[in-house]
């Protein structure tokens, strides 16, 4: 339960670019609820940092102002008040002060950034935007004709994913072509959890990225000091505790009434991957699935997955989940709020515990290890070099990791096992068998495999990569290069360390 700021390293360096140019300059942030958009802003504003010479700079002269969901004149005079106090900190602003209109308080701005550097920061500016829609198109107006001939630094922070990119980033958005830069804020990645969580053992901070993923708000409610079962119990067990409320809070920032959408979720949790699928467990229409898959796609919850090695249009796509803690959520807390409830903690907890093992090897592992060959190949660690990576599947087979590059006709496939023994031979002759049903059958393709086991491998395994290595297997437009062996000790060294 601390609040250190870890990460963001490269998002911290754009905000001191963008601050450092000597023109008028928006920037438009967003992302999820709780992903750190806030504590990003904030962190960098205390921030003085050395310039290029060296010496110290000053604090920077910024105004961090947050939207609220309030009326529309509550906003202006909120904002007014508060740009007022700004420029005159000596005499602040009666209570009841306000300019008359929104275009008056910009002037207001205008003027502060006349000749020298201004930073306002307007967070959660979606509040404004849901009571007052026509400020965005106000804000165009003045930027084109007042704003951008100062010295602004501007910055527009939201959660609402849609209701962002409607009004400031797409093509009919009054804000378009205007940012010097668009951010979207993602999850901190799991290499970051061995710097938040040192006293957790590797597969701990796994399962701690399995249930809360990368969301910093969620780490920081989590107790180190108590042992993982504690922290799932307090945090996730008890009646009323907050993050019950996080699945419903998060899809209403995107949809009015949510339940055929925490249907589609529940589906999707319990393994129903196509729309059909999809239909069959929550006898929705197939027609009215598909728009609201769209939707969830859009807010970036669900993903729809295809074959790295086919085209995005393959008839082989598969819904998932994105977001760990509704994963989570809706694979096993949503059907027991009763018992939650009732204060029936124990047997929810050993039924999380039962399962855990096996939804944190299908799903966060594999996506892990996906994670580690894409950074690896970035790392010039690898003899091959990839630029796509997901997985691939036929109706014969299926292969959790696949990196590809098609211009160099690589490929490299990989196996994940969470089994807490080492895994044996089989697994990797399995693999090799597999690599035709899941090399393109356009080109000469050279294989690089590779196997992720939580425990590491047996004596025969390791035979066996050397065996691939002395011996190719080779196929009808496919030959192998060699085969690497991984267990979770070394990805988890390598993510840290390539993440810092």
């Amino acid at each position: 339960m601390k609040s250190s700021f870890v990460g963001r390293e490269a998002e911290l360096q754009l905000l001191d670019r963008l601050w450092a140019r000597p023109d008028a300059t928006l920037l438009i942030l967003y992302g999820r609820r709780r992903v750190g958009k806030t504590r990003l802003l904030t962190y960098w504003l205390r921030q003085t940092g050395a310039g290029e010479t060296g010496q110290e700079q000053p604090a920077r002269r910024a105004l961090y102002w947050v939207a609220e969901p309030s009326s529309a004149l509550d906003q202006l005079r909120a904002f007014s008040q508060a740009v007022y106090n700004f420029a005159n900190p000596q005499a602040p602003a009666p209570e009841d002060f306000t300019y008359a209109n929104w275009q008056q308080a910009w002037q207001q701005v205008a003027a502060l950034a006349q000749n020298e550097r201004l930073g306002l920061l307007m967070d959660e500016f979606t509040c404004l935007l849901e009571i007052a829609p026509s400020i965005a198109g106000q804000l165009q107006n003045l930027w084109d004709h007042t704003l951008g001939r100062t010295k602004l630094f501007l910055v527009i922070c939201g959660s609402h994913l849609g209701m962002m990119l409607r009004h400031t980033s797409s093509y009919q958005a009054p804000l378009y072509g205007r940012a010097a830069a668009q951010l979207r804020l993602q999850p901190l990645p799991f290499g970051m959890t061995a710097r938040y969580f040192p006293g957790f053992d590797a597969d701990e901070r796994v399962a701690i990225y399995a249930i809360w993923g990368g969301i910093p708000a969620y780490w920081e409610r989590l107790d180190p000091a108590a042992t993982l079962s504690d922290n799932i119990r307090h945090e996730l067990l008890t009646a009323n505790n907050l993050m019950q409320a996080e699945p419903r809070l998060l899809l209403q920032d995107f949809v009015n009434d949510p339940h055929n959408y925490v249907g589609i979720l529940r589906a999707i949790a319990n393994d129903a991957r196509t729309q059909g699928e999809i239909a069959a467990f929550t006898g929705l229409a197939q027609g009215h699935v598909s728009q609201y898959l769209s939707i969830l796609q859009d807010a970036g919850f669900v993903e729809r997955r295809v074959p790295v090695t086919q085209a995005e249009r393959s008839r082989l796509g598969r819904y998932h989940i994105v977001d760990p803690y509704l994963r989570f959520y809706y694979r096993f807390l949503a059907n027991r709020q009763t018992q939650l409830a009732l204060g029936i903690e124990e047997q929810s907890l050993a039924e999380i515990k039962r399962h855990l093992h096996d939804f944190i090897g299908a799903n966060t592992w594999e996506e892990i290890c996906r994670e580690w060959l894409l950074r690896a190949s970035a790392q010039h660690t690898l003899p091959v070099v990839v630029d796509q990576v997901g997985s691939a599947w036929t109706r014969a087979a299926q292969v959790d990791v696949v990196g590809l590059n098609s211009m160099e006709k690589t490929l490299a496939p990989g196996e994940c096992k969470w089994g807490p023994e080492p895994s044996g031979r089989s697994v990797l002759t399995d693999l090799v068998a597999k690599t035709a049903e899941v090399v393109p059958s356009q080109g000469q393709w050279q294989i690089y495999y590779l196997g992720f086991a939580r425990a590491g491998w047996t004596a025969a395994s390791h035979a066996f990569a050397q065996e691939v290595a002395s011996a190719p297997p080779t196929g009808k437009n496919w030959r192998a290069h060699s085969m690497r062996l991984l267990d979770l000790a070394q990805v988890d060294q390598d993510l840290a360390a390539w993440v810092s």
